[in-house]
């Protein structure tokens, strides 16, 4: 167990909705010296940037990722695929070189082929291509998985992959052009009440199931990994749980009391039919399990965004 008191640990996209968290999960478990340039500061698709960063870091925890929703997915295949690429790979080389004790990189869902056998377990992972929307943006950071299998069998470097479901919570991306499906709805839902609108449009069909972590469950996570987990096998982080969009819409509404109606726009995708993932071997390997139940959770966000909504981008 690595105890995180006097390490030097670079986090990137520190300043993200998950990295808000993660720094206050790290200085709970006792590190002081933490690292987390701004993009401003490190462009890490720029080699001369991240050789700087990774200088006399002990702990490296991967968190940075250009993301988006179905619609920023569709429309910046080549750029999701490119810049989250170019931000990983060199990342994890010039670590190893730079003689980095342990690399935690963040994979995401969307790696996983389209028609996973649900729950997914990791060992599945390999067993078909990605949901096509997505799959740019999936199979880049599933590199990381191959790199960091790669690099312990060549080099002895200590590199773990991580694969978190789909994260809410106060401060997410509430932006309607790059934000996920919970973000999304509770601001549609929010201005649909706040003006009297008697209807609320809804992509897919609302059949399509998805699972939802709290983000300081993912945060708690990511650090109990970071502390104890040294092998390459990846790990699933979730919560165990599925739920349909349509419930997921409903119990919003129901939450913000919205009194308008539902119209499903059929001719939108739905992406994925089917999300949930086997948590079993994080629970195994390091004793992680989802503690905040979704609707409190959900409560949790939608009070953020009822109290900040005015301070975000329109």
């Amino acid at each position: 167990m690595i105890n995180l008191a006097n390490k030097k640990i670079l986090v990137t996209g520190a300043q993200g909705f998950l990295g808000h968290f993660l720094l206050e999960e790290l200085k709970k478990a006792g590190a002081t010296n933490i690292v987390t340039p701004s993009i401003e500061e490190a462009d890490l698709t720029k080699l001369e940037d991240v050789k700087r960063v990774v200088k006399d870091v002990e702990i490296i925890i991967h968190l940075a990722a250009k993301v988006g929703g179905i619609g920023f997915n569709r429309e910046k295949p080549g750029e999701l695929f490119y810049d989250n690429i170019m931000m990983g790979i060199p990342l994890m080389e010039e670590a190893r070189k730079a003689g980095v004790k342990k690399f935690v990189a963040l994979g995401t869902i969307c790696a996983y082929p389209k028609f996973t056998p649900v729950p997914f377990k990791e060992d599945d992972i390999w067993n078909g291509y990605p949901e096509e929307t997505n799959a740019p943006y999936g199979l880049a950071k599933k590199m990381l998985l191959v790199q960091s299998q790669a690099y312990r069998q060549q080099y002895g470097f200590n590199a773990v992959t991580l694969f978190p479901v789909n994260l809410y919570g106060p401060h997410d991306n509430f932006d309607p052009r790059s934000s996920h499906v919970i973000p999304a709805l509770i601001k549609k839902v929010f201005e649909a009440r706040e003006a009297n609108a008697p209807t609320v449009e809804v992509w897919g069909t609302g059949k399509a199931s998805r699972e939802f972590l709290y983000v300081q469950d993912a945060a708690r996570g990511i650090v109990m990994a970071t502390k104890k987990y040294d092998k390459s096998d990846p790990v699933n982080l979730g919560s165990g749980m599925e739920i349909t969009i349509k419930d997921l819409i409903e119990t919003i509404v129901r939450l913000m009391q919205y009194k308008g109606k539902l119209v499903w726009d059929t001719t939108k995708p739905d992406g994925q039919p089917r999300r949930m993932l086997d948590t079993s071997r994080a629970r195994k390997e390091f004793g992680f399990k989802a503690e905040v139940q979704f609707e409190q959770g959900l409560k949790q966000t939608i009070e953020w965004y009822e109290k900040h909504h005015h301070e975000l981008p329109h």
